[in-house]
Order: structure tokens, then C-alpha cells, then sequence
């Protein structure tokens, strides 16, 4: 995103979208099922989109979405038996603690596979107590 500030007010205008938190680069809007990071790359390369120093332009649009699944290892058996490159991230070794793994889909989409979810999304939204002070339970 050029401009995250711009494009959270779109979101919140466009689809009801709150802000769910912080971001290193951006911030994660949800809907409370949905989780959208909005960032900003500046120059830095994007994972799988960009090399290094390849002096390409900035890069602008879907990055990669995220699945979020019961078990990592089968999960991450069964993509790269479908053809997924593996390009980083694998489970910390610490228990609870958030982690993506990232891959290339045979077409070259990039998506994430995790076990820990992601702020501001539910793993079952409608087995969930809702909180309107609390929008997508972040808190």
C-alpha cells in the first residue's frame, strides 16, 4: 500500500472493516472472520514477489492470503504434493507463539499456512460469544 492510512479507511468505509491491530509495516483490519494486512514494502523486497535488489518498481496488490489449518505437517505434506514451493517460515519451536509458514502455489500465488490464526480473525465465528465492544475478538 502506498498509503496505509488511506487504504484502512477505505476498508472500514468499503467492507466494516476495524482496525485489529498493529502491523510492523501496516495494520490488520477484520471483520471479525476476515483478516486483511495492509502494508507498506517502501523498497524493501516482498517475499516471493520481489528479488533483492532487483530494482523493480514497487509492488501494489494481493501479496498472499493465509490458511489457517489443524495440522501443519499434513497440511504442509499436502501442498508441496500439489507442487508448492516452500520459500520460509517453519513452526517455532516455542508453544503458542504466532508463526506463518509461506509457499508458491505451481501459478506462483504466494499463501501462508499456520496453525495459530491470525488478530482479529475467529477459528469458528459462529460457535463464538460476540462482543460489540470488542469487534472480530481481538481482545
Amino acid at each position: 500500500m502506498p498509503d496505509v492510512a488511506a487504504a484502512q479507511a477505505f476498508f472500514e468505509r468499503a467492507f466494516g472493516m476495524t482496525k485489529a491491530g498493529d502491523a510492523g509495516r501496516g495494520v490488520y483490519m477484520t471483520d471479525g472472520v476476515m483478516n486483511v494486512a495492509l502494508l507498506h514494502f517502501g523498497d524493501d523486497p516482498v517475499v516471493g514477489v520481489t528479488a533483492e535488489g532487483d530494482g523493480s518498481d514497487p509492488f501494489y496488490g494481493l501479496y498472499h492470503f493465509g490458511m489457517w489449518v489443524d495440522d501443519l505437517e499434513e497440511a504442509s505434506a499436502q501442498v508441496e504434493e500439489a507442487g508448492a514451493e516452500h520459500l520460509r517460515g517453519r513452526r517455532p519451536d516455542e508453544p503458542n507463539r504466532y508463526y506463518e509458514v509461506k509457499y508458491r502455489s505451481p501459478d506462483g500465488l504466494v499463501f501462508d499456512l499456520t496453525t495459530s490464526g491470525w488478530i482479529g480473525a475467529l477459528r469458528d465465528p459462529e460457535g463464538a460469544e460476540s462482543d460489540p465492544a470488542d469487534p472480530g475478538g481481538t481482545g
